[in-house]
């Protein structure tokens, strides 16, 4: 498959435009609990989370959020999260990377940098604490002493269905700590309620 990448400029002050890649991190939607005995991995979605993952999938829409490549875990309940973002404008290439389920953010990091320089946009899939401790790092800790009430919700904590979009300026394989700006935090609670 050929991968068709986007450009997403951002103008410098002296005129230059510099190319900016786009990094998507979304928390699977909530879970069902409802069969203890379900090996953890196998766990699906249980309608709330089906619901908060449909209306993701419309706020990112909206907002013209549209990957190249996903790189999703290879649990249930990340699948059926990708599945209720379904369908797409453009048909991202889906990675299902088994190394991503309950990782440590190190091999979140690891990962992403494997990715081809050439794709402009991921959208990873994946699950606490792992992704929570990665975005803190992208952050980076000197961007809390200045910190908009989008990093003070992240910084509270990174709920089921929740996304982060990052700019990033450097490399993939560069990518790291204060790797990444941080342009919205959603959590499923900021969308409308006749949507969740």
């Amino acid at each position: 498959m050929v991968i068709i990448t986007r450009t997403l400029a951002v103008h410098r002050a002296d005129g230059q435009t510099l190319g900016m890649r786009q990094l998507l991190l979304l928390r699977h939607a909530k879970s069902s609990w409802d069969d203890r005995e379900l090996p953890d991995h196998e766990r699906p979605l249980n309608p709330r989370g089906r619901r908060s993952a449909v209306a993701m999938r419309e706020t990112m829409a909206t907002l013209g959020l549209a990957p190249d490549l996903i790189l999703v875990s290879s649990s249930v309940r990340t699948r059926q999260t990708l599945e209720a973002l379904e369908p797409w404008n453009e048909t991202p290439l889906v990675e299902i990377v088994s190394c991503l389920y309950n990782a440590e953010p190190s091999a979140l990091l690891d990962t992403l940098h494997e990715v081809k320089e050439t794709v402009r946009s991921v959208l990873m899939i994946a699950h606490n604490p792992g992704l929570h401790a990665l975005a803190m790092e992208l952050v980076g800790a000197h961007a809390m002493t200045f910190a908009n009430a989008d990093l003070r919700k992240l910084a509270e904590g990174y709920p089921t269905g929740a996304l982060c979009e990052f700019a990033v300026p450097g490399p993939w394989g560069a990518l790291g700590d204060s790797g990444g700006r941080l342009v919205r935090f959603i959590a499923p609670r900021d969308l409308p309620p006749d949507e969740t």
